[in-house]
């Protein structure tokens, strides 16, 4: 028999509902080999871990693959050969609790931001996904103008995008279907606001042969906000009649009693970092998006839970004072964290992808915008996953010393097919070593 293959976008319908098919061999044309397999589809993921971590108990013992595990790391024993650690890196701007503001683009707060490199991987696959990109963090909002910033992500001119903290309504937005009268409700606002969107464009270019040269350069940042708009509108209109996709949960945790972390005494950190990841994961697998960052810990407020049975805040065990008791309980918070992470890995390992996992075809980079003793250097960074795309592991990487973070962000997004022509940030350059 000569079977038609199936379509990689193909959705099984009934009562209902919808799913998407994962990837299959039978979406392979009749007799394909290794050879004509699809093209991998990148994802990237950026993390911030704020306020450091204790970096005397971070680092792998010696470098290269068989580098002993630290304390802090040992939870990733299993997944030696897909993660490293990245000695050496730095912020120029970092240091103190603004770190968050260079984490993604190098530049300091206060000064105007650019676009950080989740959102240039964005617009490189924006066709492809419903959402361009998704905005995760323990906190809701960007924070912007304080130390609590809660989001990595800026668009092109500088503004910083929302992030959203409860996975239920991420769940929805990612998952739940509209029902009719919703649907009906955002057809007629996304032509309302359509209509309003010409308009204004039609005004305010009558007013172009009526300005000055500063005035028409107002003008023109006036125009790029609104195809920004228009941008979005227009994915919203394409996106509104495609179905959801509808995974399958088995094994996964119950998000209509997630819980969000803001005022409620239900709240159990490892259910929450459980169930954030698992979306992560889960949204990676649908291709609802290729690029997500997520801020795990903010500045200041926060990063210890009842559960972790230490005496103080993060914040305040990172003034340890050289005590061993502080030292002990920061390094017991941040081997809590790694947990949690090996478990995000275990998830996306434990999920086909074409010929590896998702963790093989995912590069995900996680760091802080200080080290230990908010210093701006010493930074506890580690890139995971990727090895389907190129990058090559070997636990504990030494760089040359004040290596850019800039330059693991230019070797994240290189790997997702943006083309990085002249100067990115303050990088040297990718970073060879990772690519063998």
């Amino acid at each position: 028999m000569n079977l038609k293959p199936i379509d990689r976008r193909v959705f099984l319908r009934g009562a209902g509902t919808c799913l998407a098919l994962p990837w299959l061999e039978a979406m392979l044309p009749r007799g394909a080999n290794a050879a004509s397999m699809p093209d991998v589809i990148p994802r990237m993921g950026m993390f911030y871990f704020g306020t450091g971590m204790n970096m005397r108990q971070f680092y792998p013992d010696g470098v290269g693959i068989d580098a002993g595990m630290s304390r802090i790391l040992k939870p990733l024993e299993k997944h030696r050969g897909r993660f490293t650690a990245l000695s050496g890196t730095w912020l120029n701007k970092g240091g103190g609790h603004d770190g968050a503001y260079p984490f993604s683009t190098s530049i300091a707060r206060g000064e105007k931001q650019t676009i950080s490199p989740d959102q240039l991987a964005a617009e490189l696959h924006t066709p492809h996904t419903r959402f361009p990109s998704l905005q995760l963090s323990v906190k809701r909002g960007t924070g912007f103008g304080s130390q609590v910033l809660a989001t990595l992500s800026w668009n092109r001119q500088g503004v910083p995008l929302a992030a959203e903290n409860d996975p239920r309504a991420l769940f929805d937005l990612l998952f739940r279907p509209a029902s009719e009268q919703q649907r009906a409700q955002q057809g007629d606002e996304f032509r309302q606001r359509g209509s309003v969107l010409d308009a204004i464009l039609s005004d305010a270019k009558q007013l172009q042969g009526k300005l000055g040269q500063s005035d028409r350069q107002q003008l023109d940042q006036y125009f790029n906000s609104i195809r920004e708009v228009e941008q979005t509108l227009k994915r919203e209109i394409d996106w509104a009649d495609k179905p959801k996709p509808a995974p399958n949960l088995k094994g996964f945790g119950d998000y209509e009693k997630a819980v969000a972390p803001e005022g409620n005494g239900k709240f159990l950190y490892d259910t929450y970092a459980k169930l954030m990841y698992d979306l992560i994961a889960l949204a990676f697998q649908t291709d609802s998006t290729r690029v997500i960052t997520y801020v795990v810990r903010t500045e200041l407020a926060g990063g210890v839970y009842p559960e972790f049975g230490v005496s103080k805040g993060y914040h305040e065990l990172t003034h340890h004072g050289n005590d061993p008791k502080n030292l002990e309980e920061l390094a017991k918070v941040d081997t809590i964290y790694m947990q949690h992470w090996s478990y995000f890995l275990d998830r996306l390992a434990s999920i086909r992808d074409g010929e590896g996992t998702l963790l093989d075809h995912t590069m995900l980079g996680f760091s802080s915008g200080m080290g230990i003793g908010h210093s701006k250097d010493i930074l506890p960074t580690m890139l995971s996953g990727g090895s389907g795309l190129g990058i090559k592991h070997q636990t504990h990487l030494q760089l040359k010393e004040q290596t850019p973070l800039a330059s693991l962000w230019q070797t994240m997004i290189e790997k997702m097919g943006v083309e990085v022509a002249g100067p990115f940030q303050d990088s040297t350059g990718t970073i060879g070593e990772l690519l063998g």
